[in-house]
């Protein structure tokens, strides 16, 4: 099966560097609480570990596969 990742904005992006602000943007997210589910890819978690401190991440099985 595939992994796919969970993952959700959890802090605001006010005052946040720029570099930063665009990994989050890429990963699809915009507000607080909201939540992509994303396949797990290189890309993926590139944005996400320049962001870590931003988004929270769970691994979840793909059942359609």
């Amino acid at each position: 099966m595939a992994k796919k990742l969970k993952v959700t904005l959890v802090r605001g992006l006010a005052g946040k560097p720029e570099a930063h602000i665009k990994a989050v943007h890429s990963l699809g997210l915009k507000k607080p609480g909201q939540s992509r589910i994303l396949e797990d890819n290189p890309m993926v978690r590139g944005n996400i570990r320049k962001a870590h401190y931003l988004v929270k991440v769970e691994e979840i099985e793909d059942e359609a596969s």
